[in-house]
């Protein structure tokens, strides 16, 4: 556990990069990063004095570079221990950290690349630069882009292979103090028109990472699997500055797929999620479960349900009831086979980004998997809020963390303040008027209410579908439930205007099904809203919305006007070709 020693205050850090010479000075033969080697087949690991002899080299290899305090340096990377060196070595030089998420569009890097005016470019390959180089974008500002993989037979002078670029050894490390200083430019996911680069200084990401850790303790014997890419926010700052601030350990996963092999080779006792990864280890519970003997389904249905009710009982939200002495021998026969599947070791299993189903909620909570759904935005460093351990309702998003100002405007929209507010958006004086009030509280587009000092999300402002009754429906829900299971992997709900809702739907892989059989299985999983958000017809789309067909974005959220644009023939044919009314 930690030692009050261990843990920084952010008096005595200041800034992030003074944070990572804190920490240094504080634990240098602790070990700070783990990273499989697939040269050795190996998870290789490394102290936090080893990563500064690391940092300093590239520290020296930007100073070279003639940048000043001030100018902004990108990485295109999706984490590991070459995102820290270059992190931390450009933030102790006063420069301002990018990050573009590696699988991104070339258009898209291109255009943050042009917005941001950044100077230098840390890229994996040759090759990935010049798909982002042939977009049509003003690219001059970039004086340096530095590669991975050697830099070969190009006519590029800017470009430099990073075995070339880096020198062998490096000075002391150099550091600032200024903690209202910006630190980092993190453009949103942008899921409708061009992101936004939201502008966070120092005190917003340490004043998070602070309150984070009064709501959620973590130790410095704590273990965290960062799979998630470091572009977003609430990966970086509670996967990566919170162990760096606690002296935990993070262990980088470099390839998604293998993240089952990775949780039981590492047994992290913390992880930073989406719901999608909860989602799968459900839905492969549930497969599994569709083979097995009648009994053994029964005895995990059994197992859902006193494993819940013991759930609500430590919660203080169930009185004790006859079939909780069950609860024991279930847990040794069904519950830590769950478990085990995130590792064993799970202590903490933080979710954010969007809504955790309520049928993946209650099962693997009430199995042991310790979920804590929490609430935030990029502008919001990122977390606003998030249940505790104590205070646990999956149903909602938490209490907001100390210090955090949280109110529900009449509208119902949630407006929050604090020190982790944003210094506004780069280059958009317009957009920044608009998010923060002159009372400095962010609007911050969703709706919601609070309960019992907990916060509970409603949904967008904009995705509210108003039919043409006049009944008022946030789609949010509903697609929550018409997606828990196995048969629908995505799905939209549309009616703007029209007199009921259709539903546009990404079957699972290998899953066949007719529009009565696929109505009826809605049907059943909305059998608690309200009569008019019946779902009355159904499109089956013809591919998954994924990031490499730009209708989703790189947090993972559907770009919901894209895929209604794209369906919009198939929509209107259903509402009667009525092209004048909207989706």
């Amino acid at each position: 556990m930690t030692k009050a020693a261990d843990l920084i205050a952010i008096g005595e850090a200041r800034t992030l990069d003074g944070l990572f010479r804190e920490r240094v000075r504080q634990t240098p033969d602790a070990p700070a990063y783990r990273e499989f080697n697939p040269e050795t087949n190996a998870w290789e690991g490394i102290t936090w004095a080893m990563t500064a002899d690391r940092v300093a080299r590239w520290q020296a290899a930007l100073a070279a570079e003639g940048l000043a305090p001030g100018d902004r340096v990108a990485v295109i990377l999706p984490g590991g221990f070459t995102w820290v060196y270059f992190e931390q070595a450009a933030l102790g030089l006063g420069l301002v950290v990018v990050p573009i998420f590696a699988r991104d569009r070339p258009g898209n890097a291109a255009y943050i690349l042009e917005h941001s005016g950044a100077r230098l470019v840390l890229i994996g390959s040759q090759e990935d630069w010049q798909l982002i180089a042939a977009e049509d974008r003003e690219l001059a500002a970039v004086s340096r882009v530095v590669t991975l993989a050697p830099a070969v037979g190009s006519e590029d002078t800017c470009l430099a292979g990073l075995e070339d670029w880096l020198p062998a050894t490096g000075a002391a490390l150099a550091g600032t103090d200024d903690e209202a200083a910006l630190a980092t430019l993190v453009y949103t996911s942008g899921t409708s028109g061009p992101p936004k680069g939201v502008m966070l200084s120092h005190k917003n990401i340490l004043s998070n990472v602070t309150a984070g850790i009064k709501s959620i303790p973590v130790f410095s014997d704590d273990v965290f699997l960062s799979f998630l890419p470091l572009n977003h926010m609430l990966e970086r700052t509670v996967g990566y500055y919170v162990p760096m601030m606690t002296g935990a350990e993070v262990a980088f996963v470099l390839e998604i797929s293998k993240i089952a092999e990775d949780l039981q080779a590492i047994q992290p006792t913390c992880i930073v999620s989406v719901p999608r990864i909860y989602d799968r280890v459900y839905e492969t519970i549930l497969e599994t479960l569709a083979a097995k003997p009648a009994p053994l389904r029964a005895l995990a249905r059994l197992a859902d349900h006193v494993g819940w009710r013991a759930f609500q009982y430590a919660q203080g939200r169930a009185i004790w009831a006859p079939d909780l002495l069950l609860a024991p021998i279930l847990d040794r026969l069904v519950a830590v086979k769950v478990r085990a599947a995130f590792g064993g070791r799970l202590r903490v299993a933080i979710t954010g980004g969007a809504a955790l189903a309520g049928d993946v909620a209650h099962f693997l909570i009430g199995q042991g998997v310790p979920i804590l759904q929490g609430y935030g935005l990029t502008e919001l460093s990122p977390v606003a809020s998030v249940n505790t351990a104590t205070n646990n309702d999956p149903s909602s998003v938490g209490p907001a963390l100390a210090g955090v100002e949280i109110r529900i405007a009449p509208e119902g929209e949630i407006m929050v303040r604090g020190d982790l507010l944003m210094m506004g958006y780069w280059r958009n004086d317009e957009a920044s008027h608009e998010a923060v009030d002159a009372g400095g509280w962010l609007h911050t587009g969703d709706t919601g209410r609070i309960f019992e000092d907990r916060l509970y999300i409603q949904g967008r402002i904009k995705d509210i579908i108003v039919l043409d009754t006049g009944e008022k429906i946030a789609p949010t829900d509903m697609e929550e439930a018409i997606a828990a299971g196995t048969a629908v992997d995505q799905v939209l709900v549309a009616g703007e205007g029209h007199p009921y809702l259709i539903a546009i739907v990404v079957l699972a892989d290998k899953t066949a099904m007719d529009e009565a059989t696929l109505l009826a299985r809605i049907e059943k999983r909305c059998r608690n809203f309200p009569g008019y958000a019946r779902i009355r017809r159904v499109i089956v789309a013809d591919a998954p919305w994924t990031l490499e067909n730009d209708l989703m974005t790189a947090t993972l959220k559907l770009k919901r006007q894209k895929i209604f644009d794209l369906y919009a023939d198939r929509i209107d044919a259903l509402y009667g070709n009525d092209a004048d009314t909207k989706t």
